[in-house]
């Protein structure tokens, strides 16, 4: 197998498969269900980590 043959498996297959991919992780963000999930980590950055059982008493 030599570079010719492995740039023309990259340019057909490999293109494939990496579109795929792509359509498969956008599907995944937008799946029924995940919209709390996804909220939850949008406002964790304002969390102040005092809930229970947290161990963050550094003030």
């Amino acid at each position: 197998m030599n570079y010719e043959d492995l740039r023309h498996f990259a340019d057909s297959w490999g293109l494939v498969f990496m579109g795929f991919l792509f359509l498969s992780l956008v599907g995944w963000t937008f799946r029924p269900g995940s919209g709390r999930t996804h909220e939850d980590l949008a406002h964790m950055i304002f969390d102040d980590g005092q809930e229970e059982g947290a161990d963050h008493d550094r003030e």
